[in-house]
C-alpha cells in the first residue's frame, strides 16, 4: 500500500474511532459481537493503518496511538450518555500495540523484500 492510500485511512479510522467513543449510545454502531471485541479490532485496524502510513514513525505513532486510546476513552466524561472505563482503555491499548506490531512486521519484511530483488 502506498502512504497515499493508508495515511487518510488511518487519520480516517481514527477520526471514525473518536466519534464512535464520544458520541451518544444510540450513535454506536451495531455489530454481533461484543465491545470489547469491536473495540479491539477498531484499534488494532488503526494501528495497522498507522504503522502502514507512518514506517519511519513507528515508536511515535505507537506511544501516541496507544496513550491516545485513554485519552479518548477520557473524552466520554463529555457524554452523559457514555462511561469511561480503564477496561476499555485497556482493550483499545491492547488491540492498537498489536496492530502496530503487525504493520511493524510487514513493513520489516517488505524492506526485506525489497532488499532482496535490489540485489539480484
Amino acid at each position: 500500500m502506498t502512504s497515499k492510500i493508508t495515511k487518510p485511512l488511518a487519520w480516517l479510522l481514527l477520526a471514525f474511532i473518536l466519534f464512535v467513543t464520544v458520541s451518544p449510545i444510540e450513535l454506536r454502531p451495531r455489530t454481533t459481537e461484543t465491545p470489547d471485541i469491536d473495540r479491539a479490532v477498531a484499534y488494532l485496524m488503526a494501528g495497522l493503518a498507522f504503522a502502514l502510513a507512518y514506517p519511519r514513525q513507528w515508536k511515535t505513532v505507537a506511544v501516541l496511538l496507544i496513550f491516545g486510546a485513554g485519552a479518548i476513552e477520557c473524552l466520554q466524561y463529555l457524554s452523559p450518555s457514555r462511561h469511561a472505563r480503564l477496561h476499555d482503555a485497556g482493550v483499545k491499548a491492547m488491540g492498537a500495540a498489536l496492530g502496530l506490531i503487525v504493520g511493524w512486521g510487514f513493513n520489516k519484511w517488505r524492506e526485506t523484500k525489497t532488499g532482496a530483488n535490489a540485489a539480484t
